[in-house]
């Protein structure tokens, strides 16, 4: 059985098989590409250039923004501070902000824990970090 997302494609769906109109409903996926120009204002820039954006929540559109924001600045280094990393991503999600941040490959850390003192005084990312260190090892094997 067929499950439409609103009324309006099941009524949609009763008119084109009365008129006896040949389709198919929600046949394949289309990829496609959304971009639009914005910008982003770092909660923290620290003097190392190093970049905290602070969450208590930690939304679809936040992390969207995030790996668009890393796409289009590949040089920036933002690390998250949650109130609490291990939230669920969404009601009933088994991923927590924690592993979201892990999968992405973005640092972070629980505010009431206190930010790591190696993130205030030590170098940006991309200057030598696990990032780099990792890339460099599969670009050697």
């Amino acid at each position: 059985m067929k499950r439409f997302r609103s009324k309006s494609e099941k009524k949609a769906n009763d008119f084109l098989k009365e008129k006896k109109v040949s389709f198919e409903f929600e046949p394949y996926y289309v990829k496609y590409m959304w971009i639009e120009d914005k910008k982003y204002l770092p909660d923290f820039v620290l003097d190392n250039g190093i970049i905290l954006e602070v969450k208590g929540r930690f939304t679809l559109a936040d992390r969207k923004k995030h790996l668009f924001l890393r796409k289009s600045n590949p040089d920036l280094d933002v690390r998250f501070v949650f109130d609490n990393p291990n939230t669920k991503l969404y009601k009933g999600a088994k991923s927590t902000y924690a592993n979201w941040c892990s999968k992405q490959d973005f640092l972070f850390c629980k505010l009431s824990d206190g930010i790591p003192e190696w993130w205030t005084s030590g170098k940006k990312r991309n200057e030598n970090s696990s990032r780099d260190r990792r890339n460099n090892k599969k670009k050697k094997g």
